[in-house]
C-alpha cells in the first residue's frame, strides 16, 4: 500500500514504535517511494531513538536521492495512492470549525450535521460580547508559519509532584486550611479593614466591623434571612444577611469553606454582625492578559478515555491527521487536562463498558495514539479522576512506571492542578472534579452542565479550584493549599464534565474542552449527553479561539 499521505506515514511509524516531527513526515510524503524512504529512515535511526526527525530522513535521502513530490504529469502524491483522510480539498471527514457555548453563540451540541455536511463555521472570539468571522489571516499565518523549537517558552508552576507531605493527620488539615486562609485573606485585605473574630467580639455594640474568614456554616432563618458563620485563625463569628439588603444573589453563590469578607454593623449586644456587603477574593476587572510575540497556537483537549468501549478512535485520528496538515502548522502545543484513559473501577459496572480491562494496557494504548501527534509538538498533561493516581486533590503526576510507558513523546506530566506559562500566556490547568459540586450547590442560572464555563467563573471568583471540603471533591492535606488560585491566569482550562463551553470572565478565558468519548451506558443513566470530538484551538498571540469538530 502506498504511504504517500501524511496520515498513513504517521500511523505506520506509530505501528513501528516511533512518532515523528512534522517536517520528517512531510519529507517522507514527498519522496517518490515513501515506503522505501520510511524503511530506510527507521533502519538508519539510532537504536535509542523514539522519534524520527527530519535529519534522519535527510540522511537517507542524501544517500539515496528521492524525486520531488511533483510527478511528470504534474499530479500531487495523494493522486497516486488512495484517498487522503485529511486533504486540502476536505471531504466529510475533515474537521469543522464551529461555535460553542459562548455568550451570544449557539451551544455546539445544537449545531447539527456540521461534521457530516462539511459546513465550515469559522469563528474566533475576541471577548465575551463579540464574535466575528475568521477570514484569511489565520490561513496566511499558517502557510507562512515556521515551527522553531528555539522560540518556544514553556514553564510549569504549582506542580506538587514529588512534594506531597500530608499523612492524613488532623494537624495536616489544619495546616492546609490555615494556608488557604492566609493566602486568600491577603487578596481581600485591600477591600476591607479586617479585624480578627476575637477582636470583633470585644468591640462595643453598634460599631462598624469588617471580617475575613472561611465559611464555617450557612443557613436560613425562619424569617428568611441568612446566617453566615465565618472562621479565622482566632475563632468564629456570625454574620446575619437580611433579606431586604439585596444580597440574595451573593448569598446564593456562597460555598462552604471558601474565603469571604463581610462588612457590617455589630448588634447592640455585639453578638452578631449585620452584614451590609459580602466580597469574594475574585479576579480584578482590570486584569491584563499576556500574549505570545508571534502567531502560535495551542490545542486545549481533555478526557480522551482510551480503554473505553466508547473511545472515539476515528475522531482522534482525524484530529491527529489534521495536526500534520499545513493548516495546523501553528499548533505547537497541546495542553491535555486529564483522563487520558478510562481507568478501572471508577463507577459501578464500569468493567462492562471497557474495551481494555487492564489499566497499564490502557496507558500502552494511549501511548500508541499519542504517537500520531507530531513529534515536535510540546505536550503538557495533568491527571484526572479516571487516571492511575490518587483521587484526592491536588493529584500528583504519574509514577515512573506509567511515565515510562508514555516516554515516546516526552510529554511534561505534571500535577492537577498546575499553572503553565506558554510564551507569555498563563494557563491554569485543572481537571475539574469540583465542577460537579459547584453545579450541584449553586442555582442553575449560575452553574450548569450545558454551560460549564459559568461554573468555572465561580471558581475564578472564589480564587480556588475546589473550595468546598467534604463533598464530591476529595482534598488531600498538604503543607500548603495547592488549589488556591493565587496568581490570575489568562486562560483557565478544565475538562471532566464532557461538555464544551467557553467564555470570558474579567478578561480570563475559561474553556471546558469536551471529550473524546461517546455516551456510555452509565452517562445515559445519569443524563449526561457529552460534547465529543472537539478541539479548541487557542491563538496564543491574541487569545482568540477556534473550536474544531472532528466527530
Amino acid at each position: 500500500m502506498p504511504l504517500e499521505s501524511n496520515a498513513r506515514i504517521v500511523k505506520e511509524l506509530a505501528r513501528r514504535g516511533y512518532n515523528a516531527e512534522r517536517e520528517a513526515v512531510t519529507l517522507l510524503a514527498t519522496a517518490s517511494d515513501s515506503a522505501a524512504a520510511l524503511d530506510s529512515a527507521v533502519d538508519g535511526a539510532p537504536d535509542d531513538a523514539l522519534r524520527i526527525t527530519a535529519e534522519h530522513v535527510r540522511a537517507v535521502t542524501d544517500a539515496e536521492p528521492f524525486e520531488d513530490s511533483d510527478s511528470s504529469d504534474g499530479s500531487s502524491p495523494s493522486q497516486h495512492g488512495g484517498d487522503d483522510p485529511v486533504s486540502s480539498k476536505s471531504d466529510d471527514r475533515s474537521p469543522v470549525e464551529t461555535k460553542g457555548s459562548y455568550p451570544d453563540s449557539p451551544n455546539p451540541a445544537t449545531v447539527e450535521s456540521t461534521a457530516d455536511s462539511g459546513t465550515d463555521f469559522r469563528t474566533t472570539h475576541a471577548d465575551a460580547n463579540t464574535a466575528h468571522a475568521n477570514t484569511t489571516h489565520a490561513d496566511a499565518d499558517a502557510i507562512d508559519h515556521v515551527r522553531d523549537p528555539d522560540r518556544r517558552e514553556l514553564t510549569v508552576g504549582n506542580d506538587m509532584t514529588g512534594r506531597s507531605t500530608g499523612t492524613g493527620e488532623y494537624d495536616d488539615f489544619v495546616r492546609t486550611f490555615r494556608d488557604r486562609y492566609e493566602r486568600l485573606s491577603k487578596l481581600l485585605r485591600g477591600r476591607v479593614n479586617h479585624r480578627p473574630a476575637d477582636a470583633i467580639a470585644d468591640m462595643p455594640g453598634g460599631s462598624d466591623a469588617e471580617m475575613i474568614g472561611l465559611v464555617n456554616d450557612v443557613r436560613s432563618t425562619k424569617s428568611g434571612h441568612w446566617l453566615v458563620e465565618l472562621e479565622d485563625t482566632t475563632g468564629t463569628f456570625p454574620a446575619l444577611v437580611m433579606k431586604d439588603k439585596g444580597l440574595a444573589d451573593v448569598v446564593d453563590e456562597i460555598l462552604m469553606d471558601e474565603c469571604v469578607a463581610v462588612e457590617g454593623t455589630l448588634a447592640d449586644d455585639s453578638g452578631i454582625l449585620f452584614a451590609d456587603s459580602l466580597h469574594f477574593p475574585d479576579i480584578p476587572r482590570t486584569h491584563r492578559t499576556g500574549g505570545a510575540d508571534r502567531h502560535v497556537q495551542a490545542a486545549l483537549i481533555s478526557d480522551v478515555h482510551v480503554g473505553s468501549d466508547e473511545f472515539m478512535q476515528d475522531a482522534w485520528s482525524r484530529f491527529t491527521d489534521w495536526l500534520h496538515t499545513p493548516e495546523a502548522e501553528p499548533v505547537e502545543y497541546i495542553l491535555l487536562a486529564g483522563d487520558m484513559v478510562e481507568g478501572v473501577g471508577v463507577y459501578p459496572d464500569q468493567d462492562e463498558e471497557l474495551e481494555i480491562v487492564d489499566i497499564y494496557d490502557q496507558y500502552e494504548a494511549f501511548a500508541e495514539h499519542l504517537k500520531e501527534v507530531p513529534g515536535d509538538t510540546e505536550i503538557v498533561m495533568i491527571p484526572g479522576n479516571h487516571d492511575a493516581v490518587r483521587l484526592a486533590e491536588p493529584q500528583p503526576g504519574f509514577n515512573d512506571e506509567i511515565r515510562s510507558i508514555m516516554d515516546v513523546h516526552d510529554a511534561q506530566i505534571v500535577s492537577n492542578p498546575a499553572t503553565v506559562s506558554v510564551e507569555g500566556v498563563e494557563v491554569l490547568m485543572y481537571h475539574g472534579v469540583s465542577l460537579d459540586e459547584v453545579i450541584a450547590e449553586l442555582p442553575e442560572e449560575k452553574a450548569n452542565y450545558d454551560e460549564p464555563h459559568k461554573a468555572m467563573y465561580q471558581l475564578l471568583k472564589k480564587r480556588h479550584v475546589a473550595p468546598q471540603f467534604g463533598g464530591h471533591t476529595r482534598v488531600a492535606p498538604e503543607d500548603r493549599d495547592y488549589l488556591v488560585i493565587e496568581n490570575v491566569p489568562d486562560v483557565f482550562h478544565t475538562g471532566h464534565v464532557h461538555k464544551l463551553g467557553w467564555g470570558k470572565y474579567h478578561n480570563v478565558l475559561a474553556v471546558n474542552s469536551g471529550c473524546w468519548q461517546a455516551q456510555t451506558d452509565f452517562q445515559k443513566s445519569v443524563n449526561i449527553d457529552p460534547d465529543a470530538g472537539y478541539a479548541p484551538i487557542l491563538d496564543l498571540d491574541t487569545l482568540d479561539m477556534t473550536v474544531r469538530k472532528f466527530a
